[in-house]
């Protein structure tokens, strides 16, 4: 156990995916590691938890395509180093109007990078998928191979348990309050709650939710990230109909992209439902969260009675639900960056997954753990990802195409 005044090579602030795959990288490449988490280990009130997520190649910003695609190996390295899955492949479909511009990013990003796919009027995607989803004559299907579920809580447990094997420290129940620049040996102090203390050559940032409140704290940098609470649901699938929405088989992840922007994947952690849920919420104070009471329903309800072609249960409600929270820039696409300033490259600052991010959590690991030690990353474009990009125009990266923005919600009073 790491006792307060210790020194590090890197010590890692929060310990969701992005922090714990980091310390992994960190660790294994010989380094002394601390990491860090302000709640229990394996918590429920950042966004690394729960029992599903879509891992999906297909984006409209093709500068997404490299980095999933080498998170798909990062993932099954990790698998066969720890010994069992937490990765489950599936087919992939994304749906929506013909004339959608971010259906069109996704074929562009296809043909670009030579992916495998085949874009499907709905006569052809009814057949295809044996007549499990029914989208109106107006839409398309785009299918490809590079889908799955990814267990969250699962895989962050696997990569603490690496970092662990390596040689890092874990602390959790322990918030940091601040990080402060050593002007006389260098390096930097790590100050918890409780009142211990840390040294660390360099320092990661990877605290999600509280990104912006723990920056502008220890920098007086305030960057644009906004927690945001949603929640995804849980649906029965129709009796007689349970074993073609299996994993394994042919019913894929999904990605409907319109208003409301709807998202899916197979039947895996609870038999018999099928996960079918908004990807949008509504913003919240990341410390005093209503846990609810979720968004409406109507929308979700009606599609999954219509492009579920009436094989799950709608009309009874969801039968479970769960919370979580993004963490939103107004572009949409990640900080991975220095912190700067004092700081300069000895502070490492990786946050506004914006509710996409978790699939890339070995590549974000890898990339912060060769930002922090090596002062630069290969096989990325980390110009989309700059903190700075925000001085320049406050939208950050400029897009074409749908955004969360139109799936905001207001709290149900």
């Amino acid at each position: 156990m790491a006792v307060s005044g210790q020194d590090f090579d890197v010590i890692i602030v929060g310990a969701g995916i992005m922090g714990s795959s980091t310390a992994y990288q960190v660790a294994k490449r010989g380094h002394k590691t601390l990491l860090i988490e302000q709640f229990d280990f394996l918590h429920h009130c950042g966004s690394s938890h729960g029992e599903s997520r879509t891992i999906r190649a297909t984006y409209p910003e093709d500068y997404y395509y490299a980095m999933v695609m080498e998170s798909y190996k990062l993932w099954e390295e990790a698998e066969s180093e720890i010994g069992y899955k937490v990765y489950f492949k599936a087919r992939h479909l994304d749906m929506g109007a013909s004339d959608d511009k971010s259906l069109h990013g996704i074929i562009n990003t296809c043909i670009k990078h030579s992916v495998p796919h085949e874009v499907l009027d709905p006569r052809l995607l009814a057949e295809k998928f044996s007549g499990m989803f029914n989208i109106p004559e107006n839409c398309v299907g785009v299918s490809n191979e590079y889908g799955g579920v990814i267990k969250p809580t699962k895989a962050v447990s696997m990569f603490q348990t690496l970092a662990l094997q390596k040689g890092a420290v874990l602390r959790d129940c322990m918030e940091v309050k601040d990080i402060r620049k050593d002007g006389v040996k260098g390096g930097i102090w790590v100050y918890t709650s409780n009142g211990e203390k840390f040294w660390g050559k360099k320092c990661v940032v990877t605290v999600g939710a509280w990104t912006r409140k723990l920056v502008k704290r220890v920098s007086g940098v305030e960057l644009p990230i906004q927690p945001l609470e949603t929640t995804v649901f849980y649906w029965r699938i129709k009796e007689g109909h349970e074993a073609k929405y299996r994993i394994g088989g042919d019913f894929p992840t999904f990605a409907y992209y319109g208003e409301p922007y709807i998202y899916g994947t197979p039947s895996l952690e609870f038999p018999g439902l099928l996960k079918v849920a908004v990807h949008g919420g509504y913003p919240c104070d990341q410390d005093k969260r209503p846990w609810g009471p979720g968004i409406a329903l109507g929308s979700l309800k009606q599609w999954i009675e219509e492009k579920l072609a009436g094989q799950v249960d709608s009309a009874a409600g969801p039968v479970a639900t769960q919370s979580c929270m993004y963490s939103m820039t107004p572009d949409e696409d990640f900080v991975i960056d220095f912190l700067g300033g004092e700081f300069g490259k000895d502070v490492v600052i990786g946050g506004g997954f914006s509710g996409h991010g978790f699939k890339m959590g070995p590549v974000v690991g890898r990339i912060l753990a060769d930002l922090v030690l090596g002062g630069e990353a290969k096989g990325v474009e980390l110009k989309y990802f700059r903190m700075g990009r925000f001085e320049e125009n406050p939208i950050g990266n400029v897009k074409n195409f749908l955004s969360l923005k139109s799936n905001l919600q207001s709290p149900i009073n």
